[in-house]
């Protein structure tokens, strides 16, 4: 099982082989180097089996809603009585350090060609351990027993595709291209500790998906080149991991090893503190500072550069996760160089 090229085998063997493994590796029983030591040739520590992505973030969700629909009500309907999501593309579900190329598709007009906005989005995802049978929901009070640990996420995002395609069924070619997540997952009792009361859930939700609001006590930042552009915490998310399982099993659809359910976007109520590049220039409406002296530091040397083609050099997505063997930093979060197109962030 420790010698598997993934984590999947010990995943599906359930929370009393989990919890011995971390005893051992406690104890030094399994400690060894990974790679020759060389964290950077990790691959993906799990094999992905279905990827979900939740719309989680209140003030995320806000956001976009006051951007395009600044004249109607932020939040559609049945925002606050569901968990929001939409199935991606496992197959492209990548580690962190994987190159990924800016994707073609239609953008408005309708015009073909590679994409003008390209965007990150911070996220976490819970990975699924044990299965679930199906036709048999999985009740929230039980859905944690079904979750082996956590990853970062960056699930790229081209604005400008997606603007043209996601009506009315949601977004397609603009999410599927590429996923990045952390080589490393953190054991869910590991983030015992990090778990807080949330926000309270107004109109209250059904039965189903009811209990105590809570969340997990993460702090989160994106870095450009060093630079923090933004800074932001996994509390802020409206849903629960437990409460977005309830809610994709419902109606008998079955979780599997391997699965991979991310949160959507993490945002907070300040302007430092929203999870993508869409919401920290307002659509290419507002520049952003700390990401403008970031770029020329990067490119003082590269006088040629035209500032519109954005080259991202060290992008990273950062948690920093108490541990009981010590402190677990999954960062720098690698996702390799794209190219973004938004002309009006360093005006």
């Amino acid at each position: 099982m420790f010698d598997a090229a993934s984590l999947n085998a010990l995943m599906a063997a359930g929370p009393d082989v989990w919890r011995q493994a971390r005893e051992r590796v406690g104890e030094g029983s399994e400690v060894g180097q990974v790679n020759g030591g060389h964290e950077e040739l990790l691959a993906m520590p799990f094999q992905v089996a279905d990827y979900v992505d939740f719309y989680s973030s209140l003030h995320h969700a806000t956001n976009l809603g006051r951007m395009f629909r600044p004249d109607a009500e932020p939040l559609l309907p049945n925002w606050r009585h569901l968990p929001v999501g939409y199935h991606g593309r496992a197959g492209t579900v990548v580690p962190s350090g994987t190159p990924v190329r800016r994707p073609n598709g239609q953008r408005p007009g309708p015009e073909f060609g590679p994409s003008r906005r390209l965007d990150i989005e911070l996220e976490a995802g819970f990975v699924i351990g044990t299965p679930s049978t199906m036709g048999e929901p999985v009740p929230v009070e039980r859905a944690l027993d079904h979750v082996f640990g956590m990853v970062l996420v960056n699930d790229w995002s081209a604005r400008d595709i997606q603007a043209w395609e996601y009506q009315p069924l949601g977004p397609f070619l603009s999410k599927s291209f590429a996923t990045s997540v952390s080589q490393w997952v953190v054991p869910l009792e590991e983030l015992a500790d990090r778990r807080v009361a949330g926000e309270a859930q107004e109109p209250a939700p059904l039965p189903y998906l009811a209990e105590e609001p809570w969340a997990y006590d993460i702090a989160l930042s994106v870095e450009l080149n060093g630079t923090v552009i933004a800074r932001t915490n996994a509390r802020y998310l409206y849903w629960s991991i437990a409460q977005q399982i309830a809610h994709l099993t419902v109606n008998g659809a079955s979780l599997r090893t391997g699965d991979l359910l991310a949160t959507g976007t993490i945002s907070g109520p300040e302007r430092s503190e929203r999870g993508s590049l869409i919401e920290l220039s307002w659509n290419g409406e507002e520049p952003i500072a700390a990401m403008r002296r970031s770029f020329r530091a990067s490119t003082r040397n590269f006088p040629a550069m035209v500032v519109f083609d954005l080259v991202f050099i060290g992008l990273a997505i950062v948690a920093a996760i108490p541990m009981g063997l010590g402190w677990l930093v999954l960062a720098p979060m690698l996702v390799g160089s794209c190219y973004a197109g938004w002309r009006t962030i360093f005006a």
